[in-house]
């Protein structure tokens, strides 16, 4: 007897929305950034191609210093500024947008709305657990249109790093004579905990973008984020995934899809 593929088909209210699809983004360093633009581009092209789009607010709190400068988007008329707010601005007047940027940490204690999809691209494992423990606080708040579907992790070392795509909840799968399909993604903090707390990451600000380097190479994040949002391209255009995540190395050039 043939072996089916295993696959994941999306939520089927996100393939032809009435309204965008509200989008939470967490972080807007390294990779949130890069990911934040990724989006913009996504959500144009989408509209091109007669979908909704993404409506994206941005959350970080953190405020832009000089080491971020080169390894980050930022510049120097920049430094000073919250990363959120300066990012935001400038993706609104280059994409004609309305994503708002929120100067707040994400936690219980400042969460209010909610958001189809989450985006966490943060430096440390509490701060992804924490994550954890409001998506799993809301997934089974219905709210209609902003009901939460899924997770997508950003997480890297100085040259590794990975993406890993989860479910909030169970998401009904239509029956399939060519694939065994996947309802349920587990959260990376369920799936990856110990890989998450081995390499959780010195959260201390860096005071030279030298010493950033040190902590995390210069192209980790960029092709991190752009191969995340490939697989998040490919959900929303084909409707289904085979993978879920990548596992990537780019000492040795090296990438591993995490199959379902």
């Amino acid at each position: 007897m043939e072996t089916k593929i295993k696959a994941h088909f999306m939520a089927p209210e996100l393939l032809s929305p009435t309204n965008t699809i509200a989008v939470c983004l967490i972080g807007a360093g390294g990779t949130g950034s890069q990911v934040l633009t990724a989006l913009a581009r996504m959500s144009h092209s989408l509209q091109a191609l007669g979908h909704a789009g993404f409506q994206v607010s941005l959350w970080d709190d953190d405020v832009i210093t000089e080491a971020n400068r080169g390894r980050q988007l930022f510049a120097e008329c920049e430094v000073g500024l919250t990363k959120a707010s300066a990012l935001i601005t400038r993706s609104n007047r280059f994409f004609g947008t309305s994503w708002k940027a929120i100067e707040k940490p994400f936690n219980t204690a400042t969460v209010k709305d909610r958001a189809v999809l989450y985006i966490s691209c943060v430096d440390t494992a509490a701060a992804r657990f924490e994550i954890a423990e409001v998506l799993s606080s809301i997934s089974g708040q219905r709210h209609y249109s902003d009901f939460p579907r899924y997770w997508m992790d950003f997480g890297n070392g100085k040259d590794t790093g990975q993406v890993i795509l989860s479910t909030i909840g169970s998401i009904e799968q239509p029956a399939s004579k060519r694939y065994e399909t996947v309802e349920s993604l587990p959260f990376v903090t369920e799936e990856f905990a110990e890989l998450l707390m081995q390499g959780d990451a010195n959260d201390l600000p860096s005071c030279s973008l030298a010493e950033s380097l040190e902590r995390q190479d210069l192209f980790i994040n960029g092709v991190l984020a752009q191969m995340g949002c490939s697989l998040l391209w490919q959900l929303f255009r084909n409707g289904m995934i085979i993978q879920r995540g990548i596992f990537l190395n780019l000492v040795n050039y090296v990438s591993q899809p995490l199959k379902l």
